[in-house]
This record gives structure tokens, C-alpha cells and sequence, in this order.
């Protein structure tokens, strides 16, 4: 397999209008880079779009669509078949939740589905064949290290899951195209995704937070390699390998039975 080069001729970004997918768009453009932003908040990729451009001469085409809803996803499929030019693939749109999923009475579940799972399969498969006819292109699917983890919500760590298990399978049945899959795990991020999920983490000590101006540029340094998981961080590489062995997956279970226990326990007793 030959390697990728960092230089790409045009991206399409999804979730383009903050967070890592707005850095993404930032480096990118830096090196040269033909962008399409995609994005629900349409005032804030033109404000992207209009500095970006203005500051690295690309050019920069901005796609308003909400990936969770059909006719919208279908549009930015239809997009990405009509740019045959187009060699990377950012699949970044996304979102966290903290509810359980026996409760949820939102739909949330079946919206992060729609926006991890279908909306990544789709634009991955609209991309593919004029990378493969033309033997080169790359796709980074942003999932997390919560893709490893029991502890970050059913579905938001299943639909990561997902995104990982379907890199590494898809990056084996390409593996002699020229097209590069990667599947990027980052752990805390600074960025808006934890206050929009309303989760308050401010009490989590620094040593543990990256900046997007880091995890990005892991990202697209690595698909200058043949690895398809990257972890960025050095404190994510740790806690990575220990959620993976077999024996912290007992230990996290025996504690949450244990929490049960004292909680119907103190239920009995009131």
C-alpha cells in the first residue's frame, strides 16, 4: 500500500462549524486545501469560510445540512458524488449524551445512530469509488476512546464503536486501492462537545485535555503511515490499553453490581 500524501487537493468536512472540524478546516486550508464545510449553523461557516479563505487563497464551498435528517444526508452524498476531485473525507459530525438509554424518551438514540452510523456509512460509501478509480484518497472517521470504553453511555460509546470497527474492516478490504481509512480516537478535547452534552468537567486536572490544534495535527500526520486506529496523547494511549484488557471490564462490572446492591439497599431502608 502506498503511503498518502499530507497534501490534499480538496476536503469535505462535516461538523465543520466548531470543535475539531473546524480546526481540521483551519489546517487544511493552511497547506492549501479546497474545502466544503458542512454544518447545521450556516452563519458560522460562512464566518469560516470568509477568514479561511481570506487568509490561505482556497477555495471554500460552505454546505449547510443537518446529517441526522434523510433528505439533507442524501443531498451531501449526492455533493460528494458530483466531486470526483475530492480526496479526504472528514466524517466528524457528531454529538454526546449523557442520558441512560432505558430512559431515553427523546429519540437520542435513534438521532446519534442516524448521525454516527448512517451518515458516516453513506458519505463513506458516495466517496470511495472515484478514490479507488483513481487509487488514492483517505477517510478519517472521528470516533473516540470512548469506542473502548463501558462507562461513556450506551450509545454514544456503541456508535464510536461503529465507527472504529468499520475503519479498521474497510481499511482491510482496501488494502491494496491506495486509500487510506483512519479512525481517530481523541480523549478530552477543548472544544464545545461536552458543554453541548451538558456535561461539566471542569474538575478534571489539565494533564488529562488536548487542544484541537494537537489531536488534528496527530490526525493528518498519521496518513502519511499504514495505522488505522490513532489514539493522540500519551494519557489517552494509557487509559486506552487498560479499558481494553478483559480485567478492568470485570472490575468496572463487579463495582457497578456493588453500587446497585447499596442503592436498593438504602432504598429499604427509608
Amino acid at each position: 500500500m502506498k503511503k498518502v500524501n499530507y497534501k490534499f487537493k480538496k476536503a469535505l468536512i462535516t461538523g465543520a462549524s466548531s470543535g475539531l472540524g473546524q480546526e481540521y478546516a483551519r489546517q487544511l486550508a493552511e497547506t492549501g486545501t479546497d474545502l466544503i464545510l458542512v454544518a447545521r449553523r450556516r452563519e458560522r461557516l460562512e464566518a469560516l469560510a470568509a477568514d479561511l479563505s481570506g487568509r490561505y487563497q482556497v477555495g471554500i464551498e460552505v454546505f449547510p445540512a443537518d446529517l441526522s435528517a434523510d433528505e439533507d444526508l442524501n443531498r451531501v452524498a449526492g455533493k460528494i458524488v458530483q466531486t470526483p476531485e475530492l480526496d479526504l473525507l472528514i466524517n466528524n459530525a457528531g454529538f454526546g449524551g449523557h442520558g441512560q438509554f432505558h430512559l431515553d424518551e427523546k429519540g437520542e438514540a435513534e438521532q446519534m445512530i442516524k448521525v454516527h452510523v448512517v451518515a458516516t456509512t453513506i458519505l463513506t460509501r458516495a466517496a470511495l469509488p472515484a478514490m479507488i478509480a483513481r487509487r488514492q484518497g483517505a477517510i478519517i472517521n472521528v470516533a473516540s476512546v470512548a469506542a473502548f470504553s463501558p462507562l461513556s453511555g450506551t450509545m454514544y460509546s456503541s456508535t464510536k464503536a461503529f465507527e472504529l470497527m468499520f475503519s479498521e474492516n474497510l481499511q482491510t478490504e482496501l488494502y491494496d486501492t491506495g486509500i487510506r481509512i483512519q479512525a481517530l480516537c481523541p480523549g478530552l478535547t477543548h472544544t464545545e462537545f461536552h458543554e453541548r452534552a451538558g456535561l461539566n468537567l471542569s474538575a478534571i486536572p489539565e494533564i488529562f485535555w488536548m487542544s484541537a490544534e494537537q489531536v488534528v495535527r496527530i490526525s493528518l500526520r498519521a496518513l502519511r503511515g499504514y495505522k488505522v486506529i490513532i489514539v493522540p496523547g500519551s494519557i489517552n494511549k494509557i487509559i486506552t490499553f487498560f479499558l481494553r484488557c478483559p480485567w478492568t471490564f470485570n472490575l468496572i462490572h463487579r463495582a457497578s453490581r456493588q453500587k446497585k446492591i447499596r442503592e436498593m439497599a438504602d432504598r429499604s431502608l427509608r
